[in-house]
């Protein structure tokens, strides 16, 4: 039972292979959400294996490598929920009904092609920009640590706007204490390892998307967490790079 919350976690929020399958338990996936954080930490983990396989390559290509291997180690998990809350955003036209009913629609308009595009531009431009080995490698490790204790801090400090929503039976079952202590832990190794800037985008980025989720919806939802999850990548990896 320790550690099904992180076996949980896991085979969730990545394509990694897990020892033993995890049937869903709402009190287990609610626990797993502090496991969030680690889980970024091992993609992290596998990232900066590839930028040290690919580190003889000419920027770009190491740089495309790591993209891919990113979206393909979460099975671009968060790029879906990115790409349903920026049609919903512009398609809902300011009513929280149609928001939802838009964020519910599996199909992706030309808005969603183009933020999740330029959101992997972003993050491409900014891995062939990172510093040098060292640097890169705490960039590599702590930018998805970073986005998933975004989401962490998203659900345990925000309504649940969506009842029919996947985490809505969930978040009964999450520590609140614990998972503030997590964040904590984050933001403190990510200011540390990679600078004050660094936490400070992931910071203004998060307040941001709460701020129009709550005006929006009164709360967050699985697809804002996921597209928080991509932006504080993203700013973190645009801070990193051009330190």
């Amino acid at each position: 039972m320790k550690l099904q919350p992180f076996w949980f976690a896991l085979q969730f929020l990545t394509r990694f292979p897990v020892p033993a399958r995890v049937a869903y338990d709402p009190v287990v996936a609610g626990r797993s959400l502090l496991a969030y954080p680690a889980v970024g930490l091992l993609i992290g983990v596998l990232l900066a294996v590839v930028h040290g396989l690919s580190d003889a390559a000419p920027p770009a290509v190491s740089a495309a490598l790591i993209l891919l291997t990113w979206v393909l180690s979460t099975g671009a998990l968060h790029l879906d929920g990115l790409a349903d809350c920026a049609d919903a955003w512009v398609g809902g036209h300011g009513s929280r009904e149609r928001t939802l009913q838009i964020l519910k629609d599996p199909h992706a308009g030309s808005v969603a092609v183009a933020v999740t595009v330029t959101v992997l531009l972003a993050k491409f431009a900014a891995l062939q920009s990172l510093p040098a080995q060292s640097g890169a490698v705490e960039t590599l490790l702590w930018a998805p640590a970073a986005g998933r204790a975004a989401a962490l801090i998203l659900l345990s400090a925000s309504p649940y706007a969506n009842p029919e929503g996947i985490a809505g039976a969930w978040l009964g079952h999450l520590p609140v204490p614990p998972a503030r202590i997590v964040a904590l832990a984050v933001a403190i190794a990510v200011a540390w390892r990679l600078g004050l800037p660094a936490l400070l985008a992931a910071g203004l980025v998060l307040w941001g998307i709460r701020r129009l989720s709550m005006a929006r919806l009164g709360g967050v939802t699985g697809d804002v967490c996921g597209a928080a999850v991509e932006l504080v990548e993203m700013a973190v990896l645009l801070a990193a790079a051009v330190r």
